[in-house]
């Protein structure tokens, strides 16, 4: 198995190496340490780690982000990927729809509060 140091996780992930770690001490991905002490992620980090990073713009918390991955198996196989990302295409979705009924409560010209 081949495994990723930090700047190949953020190269592959398009983060930062900082960001990297904090994934990691969120406990969103996993690192192995090599006999120097060094993180070695699995191949999945990089996967793991985009996910997150949509996850984080459609507005769920680090903790429903990390429940969200704990859900995959140790090796997650395509499927578990793609049901994955159906999860968080129907999340977005039923946000955008959330947000597009507050625009509307907005635009509505009812007054939110009386001043």
């Amino acid at each position: 198995m081949s495994t990723l140091t930090v700047s190949d996780v953020a190269r592959e992930s398009g983060v930062s190496g900082s960001a990297v770690r904090f994934y990691e001490r969120q406990g969103l991905i996993t690192a192995g340490r090599t006999s120097g002490n060094q993180r070695r992620f699995g191949p999945e980090a990089a996967c793991r780690v985009r996910v997150a990073r949509v996850a984080q713009r459609i507005g769920l918390s680090v903790g429903e982000i990390r429940e969200l991955l704990a859900a995959l198996p140790p090796d997650p196989e395509p499927a578990d990927w793609q049901a994955l990302h159906e999860r968080l295409t129907a999340e977005a979705e039923q946000r955008i729809r959330e947000l597009h009924a507050a625009l509307d409560d907005i635009r509505s010209g009812r007054k939110l509060c009386e001043l």
